[in-house]
């Protein structure tokens, strides 16, 4: 616990949680004489999109000597008070219900914020420290409730409510809080405290949990030879009944998951969904290094008013999604099939979307703010994902590395070196620099490999490098619209037609979310939203489709049924052979010992 005195003083209270309202308060002992301007982030870093977090201001008043002053608003989250002599007050109220990681939260059940949501920034004295008094709500009922977070306490208990102290405004918005009736657990990696605090209903395996979790964590920490100093580390954990998500921050993490992805004790064997949530605990934790603190020249400082452009997410979104799905089978928490199922099922991915052959790696990135994260029915068809492809190219430069070097160094060098000579001293990363390192510890230049994989449409060449690890990559034709791959699949099961969309339930039939260029549906004429009600005049619904249309074959024209808005249509639809798009990994007797270095050890 710190003890310090500031001049910027917060009160957070979930004033009414019935209303979804908190009440902050922001005392500022040396305003600005001439004017003090207040300003709210339009976006938080991790996710890169603008939100507009000032939209959810409801009230906002200023006094100062007890003398209401005057605030005017110079735009959608910025604000000026008059010149006063003493202390200033801000009072402001915060409607908080989005339960997401991005933003905040407030019920009768729990509350959760961050502080991008709900700190107002004091202009030019963002670098001053900020203290923040976190209560609980005033009714009797909300006694005891506890209050998690990793943001540095100030004569207050754990998990109480009180005092706490951030030492700049950029330090105060990265650490999420959770407040409510908590599960809390707990555990030791790099001789410092790591917490899972779970929100919500639900009937988790806790000891299974925290060993998994904690096994991935001591497998990060190990390659990168050290864990950041940090006095705790925090897992925010929120169930719901259907969710997934994460958001980084220095020294904690806000997740979300479905309740039935949690381990529980009568759990046999490893589910996809389990699976799946510790890959997220694993992407989460590596952020620790990569992008909280390895992280591009333009993020150093975030420019929270307005949009931040790289062309770095490939890195730091990518080569932390190929490292949380490898620290999985390094940590031993997966088997080698479960890692191949995973490598598989992102290759098929990228490979059904035909925005691969439209948008590079450097594009996606760049783009982030307009097209990943304002995704619409027409992404497959526009855009590839910097996490998944980007995923796969750290993959490919990983194997590229270790074929050059022996199997000598590794991409794992790399990000120790990134490490050690950029995150640790706070300096941010060119556009070459990766490029420029991979290509010493490789021991011979890079710059064709990151060229063509990064600034074209060009596939990443997969399929010879996991050769040379023994690894055959395969394709099949898919077997329904909801085959993921990543499996060999069923011999016996026939083969679906390509249909080349996406459904999903509706209560008058099956409704298609997302339609694929090239597929017998857009060829047909029909369109994203368009609600299909029967197939050859017969009752059409989500779970009955495939198999109206099991009697067909390739070259069979069937009628659709459907409404496009309050407009019944038919559509004749002549039926293709479904796509051979569909990749699994088969493991060989071959370059074994190369492969059991790759997958286990760092």
């Amino acid at each position: 616990m710190q003890q310090t005195k500031t001049d910027l003083r917060y009160t957070i209270i979930p004033s009414q949680p019935e209303a979804h309202l908190f009440e902050i308060t922001l005392t500022i002992m040396k305003p600005d004489p001439t004017g003090q301007v207040l300003w709210l982030p339009a976006w938080i870093p991790g996710s890169y999109m603008i939100r507009d977090f000032a939209k959810n201001i409801v009230t906002l008043a200023a006094t100062s000597e007890n003398k209401e002053v005057k605030v005017n608003k110079l735009d959608k989250q910025t604000w000026q008070c008059d010149p006063c002599k003493g202390t200033l007050t801000i009072t402001y109220t915060v409607y908080a219900w989005d339960m997401s990681v991005r933003t905040a939260h407030l019920d009768t059940t729990h509350a959760f914020f961050n502080g991008s949501s709900v700190f107002l920034a004091v202009k030019d004295q963002e670098q001053q420290p900020h203290e923040v008094n976190i209560q609980l709500p005033e009714a009797e009922h909300y006694k005891d409730w506890q209050v998690a977070t990793s943001l540095p306490r100030l004569n207050t208990d754990l998990f109480k409510p009180g005092t706490y102290i951030a030492n700049d405004y950029d330090e105060l918005i990265d650490h999420p809080i959770e407040m409510g009736d908590i599960t809390e657990v707990s555990f030791e990696v790099a001789d410092t405290p790591h917490h899972i605090v779970i929100s919500g209903k639900h009937q988790t395996d806790l000891k299974r949990l925290t060993d998994d979790v904690k096994k991935i964590c001591e497998t990060h920490v190990t390659m990168f030879g050290e864990l950041p100093e940090m006095e705790r580390y925090v897992f925010l954990l929120t169930v719901v009944g259907a969710g997934y998500g994460g958001l980084e921050h220095r020294n904690s993490t806000a997740l979300i998951c479905s309740r039935k992805d949690l381990p529980t004790k009568n759990m046999s064997k490893l589910t996809d969904g389990y699976i799946n949530l510790l890959g997220l605990f694993s992407h989460e934790y590596f952020h620790t290094w990569n992008v909280k603190r390895i992280k591009p020249e333009s993020f150093i400082p975030y420019q929270l008013q307005s949009e931040s452009y790289t062309e770095l997410l490939w890195a730091f979104e990518g080569i932390t999604s190929y490292y949380d799905e490898l620290g999985l089978i390094r940590s031993q928490v997966i088997e080698e099939k479960n890692y191949m199922e995973l490598l598989g099922k992102n290759i098929t991915r990228v490979m059904r979307g035909s925005g691969r052959f439209k948008q590079t790696l450097l594009e996606s990135s760049f783009e982030a703010w307009t097209k990943f994260y304002k995704q619409d029915e027409n992404t497959p068809n526009s855009i590839v994902s910097y996490y998944v492809k980007g995923g796969l190219f750290a993959l490919a430069l990983d194997l590229k590395i270790r074929e050059l070097s022996g199997n000598q160094s590794s991409l794992d060098d790399v990000m120790r070196i990134l490490w050690h000579e950029f995150g640790k001293p706070h300096q941010g990363i060119e556009q070459d620099t990766i490029k420029t390192l991979a290509g010493k510890i490789a021991g011979q230049p890079l710059d064709e490999f990151f060229e063509t994989y990064l600034s074209t449409t060009e596939d990443i060449p997969l399929s010879s490098l996991l050769e040379r690890m023994g690894i055959e990559l395969k394709n099949r034709a898919t077997l329904s619209y909801d085959d993921p791959g990543g499996k060999i699949g069923d011999k016996h099961k026939p083969q679906a037609f390509h249909l080349g969309a996406k459904f999903a339930a509706d209560p008058v039939g099956v409704k298609i979310q997302i339609i694929h260029e090239g597929g017998c549906l857009q060829n047909a004429g029909l369109a994203s939203g368009d609600i299909v009600i029967a197939v050859n005049k017969i009752q059409a619904t989500n779970s009955n489709i495939n198999d109206l249309l099991t009697p067909y074959s390739a070259g069979d024209t069937v009628t659709f049924s459907a409404f496009r808005r309050d407009e019944l249509m038919e559509f004749a639809v002549t039926l293709t052979e479904a796509k051979e798009d569909t990749y699994y990994l088969d493991v060989t007797e071959k370059e074994s010992e190369k492969r059991n270095i790759w997958l286990h050890k760092t």
